[in-house]
């Protein structure tokens, strides 16, 4: 009677993962948006990326001319990522204006959450660092938050259309207020290790917009 058995397996290294120079470029970075995120930028040395995704120095600077080269791909994948989730949650048509701002506070302490407050704001957390970039990095930090404002005036807006809020407020200097605020209750949030400063943010800057 024949049987059929498995092979053994083969001892040695361990076979290499096969990927597209696109899969690999997009995994350097994916894992950088993590890592930086937590750790920041400085403190992030090239070898802890290239450790975690298994790609050979030498193969890291086929992609990336430097590590400052690197980090400024990796703040504009946070922020494609991060201006399609305000989308999500400000662009939502069935649901009202200030409701919609609500709701996308409570998806960022949702969220902070999952990761025990360990990860914050990745543009937030380069701010601290601006002694130790270059002016490029600068250049493309201010213009994410002018995005986001952008994001956050466009809802104000579409709320005093509906005479939610007033008309005399100004919807471009509340909306930097907003994210000045709003970047310092999610440091808050990291220090204390709960959204109670994410939550009270909200309140106040509802508050203030409505008085």
């Amino acid at each position: 009677m024949q049987t059929n058995e498995q092979n053994p397996p083969r001892r040695g290294r361990p076979p290499k993962v096969v990927r597209s120079n696109a899969d690999t470029k997009a995994l350097l970075i994916a894992t950088g948006l993590e890592t930086l995120t937590e750790f920041g930028f400085s403190a992030t040395g090239i070898d802890t990326i290239l450790k975690k995704v298994g790609v050979p120095k030498g193969s890291f600077y086929h992609y990336f001319k430097s590590k400052d080269d690197f980090g400024l791909a990796v703040i504009d994948a946070y922020n494609d990522y991060f201006i399609a989730k305000l989308n999500r949650y400000l662009k939502q048509d069935d649901v009202p204006h200030l409701e919609r701002l609500i709701n996308f506070t409570q998806s960022a302490a949702t969220g902070m959450q999952k990761y025990n407050f360990s990860r914050g704001c990745l543009i937030g957390n380069l701010n601290q660092e601006l002694n130790h970039l270059s002016a490029e990095f600068k250049t493309k930090l201010l213009h994410s938050y002018e995005q986001w404002q952008q994001k956050v005036q466009q809802c104000i807006e579409g709320a005093q259309e509906q005479k939610l809020v007033s008309k005399h407020i100004d919807a471009a200097q509340i909306s930097e207020f907003f994210w000045v605020g709003w970047e310092g209750a999610v440091m808050r949030a990291k220090l204390v290790k709960n959204s109670q400063p994410l939550m009270l943010y909200t309140e106040m800057f509802l508050r203030a917009l409505l008085r």
